[in-house]
């Protein structure tokens, strides 16, 4: 297995105002950390390095080989990243020293395969979960879990039991919740000409039937007084 290399310089500051002096030098902090380590190590990388490391099928499971300035070589996978809310820069990660041989929890991305069958037949495709948090080994982490949808009908779901894991993974859920749907496309609203039309139709009087005429003019008669009862 390939393993791609980061360099890393350990730094014994910390705090916003380091921070910014390693964006300015073109560097973003950065932090390694293990239940193998003795306590974390602060560090610092280049972020478009980090990004060219991540660029492969694997992504944020990407197995890196981080080279530190003292010699020492870890095996890590990214953690977590933050970016900048508008340019989308990176600017802080978080590294996780693992062992090959200790079985680690990723998020792993569905690839959905095929077209429905449902939506061959006008329905929709519903995705409720695009990736999957599973345990396994880091060389036995997956690009992707394939989930094949080509025969589902519509109103058919295919839930987390349904998925045939890849070899050495394995979920850590322990609710079978649903992962994808074929539903049915919802009911065209009326359109409100035709729904003039129909209180059109539904207000006028019956074939054959001639309204009494109204005399030029005339007013309606007033209701008569009612006469009091004798005492």
């Amino acid at each position: 297995m390939t393993r791609i290399e980061l360099q890393a310089t350990i730094r014994e500051k910390s705090g916003k105002g380091t921070s910014r002096r390693l964006r300015a030098n073109a560097q973003i902090p950065a932090v390694l950390y293990g239940r193998h380590l003795g306590k974390p190590i602060n560090l610092a990388v280049d972020p478009k390095a980090l990004r060219e490391a991540m660029a492969t099928p694997k992504r944020l499971n990407t197995i890196l080989t981080l080279k530190l300035d003292n010699g020492e070589e870890r095996t890590v996978l990214l953690k977590d990243y933050q970016t900048a809310s508008v340019k989308r820069a990176l600017l802080h990660a978080d590294f996780i020293d693992v062992r090959m041989d200790d079985v680690v929890t990723v998020n792993v991305p569905l690839s959905f395969d095929g077209l429905p069958a449902g939506v061959k037949e006008g329905g929709i495709l519903q995705v409720l979960r695009r990736d999957l948090e599973v345990k396994a080994l880091p060389a036995e982490i997956p690009d992707s879990i394939p989930v094949d949808v080509s025969e589902m009908k519509i109103g058919a779901s295919l839930h987390l039991r349904d998925l045939p894991m890849p070899k050495g993974i394995t979920p850590t859920a322990l609710v079978n919740f649903t992962i994808v749907s074929v539903v049915a496309p919802e009911a065209e609203v009326a359109a409100p000409a035709a729904t003039e039309a129909a209180a059109a139709v539904a207000g006028a009087p019956a074939a054959g039937a001639t309204p009494a005429a109204a005399a030029p003019g005339a007013a309606a008669a007033p209701a008569a007084a009612a006469t009091p009862a004798k005492k």
